[in-house]
């Protein structure tokens, strides 16, 4: 377990291996599950406020969810996720030319469009974050759907903080980071 300020970090997240492997997976990620991508409740409104830059890159399905749906709902815990398809795949998942599943959201980011990469669980993903009281913990997610990134990530050798270093520091701040970087490679592991 690593300590920095306000948050407990895994030690998984220092000694696993992550890379997406889309050619592999397809972008299951955006599809399996029993619900929608957690939102965190500022997203909310920035959801809102880039949905009409980004529903021209949705799909027809995704936009009919949306209009009937809305652009987010409420799990059974009272927090939120972004929409679904039929139970299934975000609404705002999109399939490229050779049927992988990406982010519609990140597409219109990717094209300056909008100033919002994508929801954070989604950036930070294959790390999840906890809120309690006073402190974050931040674990690694292991799915089986994930597993050639893990092969991938052992191939090239990337470690999980590594692969989520932009998430992580858009998350908690460079200096944070940096702390981070410093804890783990400081240590004989």
């Amino acid at each position: 377990m690593i300590l920095i300020d306000h948050t407990v970090i895994s030690d998984d997240v220092a000694d696993q291996f992550f890379v997406c492997n889309l050619d592999k997976c397809k972008g299951a990620c955006c599809v399996e599950g029993d619900m929608g991508a957690p939102l965190e409740r500022d997203e909310l409104a920035k959801l809102r406020e880039v949905y009409p830059e980004v529903k021209p890159y949705l799909s027809p399905a995704g936009v009919q969810a949306i209009e009937a749906q809305g652009l987010y709902e409420a799990d059974e815990d009272g927090d939120y996720v972004t929409t679904t398809v039929g139970g299934r795949e975000c609404v705002y998942a999109i399939y490229d030319d050779r049927g992988i599943l990406k982010c519609g959201i990140e597409a219109a980011y990717n094209d300056g469009k909008i100033n919002w990469k994508k929801p954070i669980s989604c950036h930070l993903y294959p790390i999840r974050v906890t809120k309690y009281d006073g402190y974050h913990a931040l674990n690694y997610d292991r799915w089986p759907i994930c597993k050639p990134a893990c092969g991938f990530g052992k191939e090239l050798n990337v470690p999980v903080y590594k692969f989520v270093r932009e998430a992580l520091v858009r998350a908690y701040g460079q200096v944070w980071y940096d702390k981070l970087v410093a804890e783990i490679e400081g240590e004989a592991r």
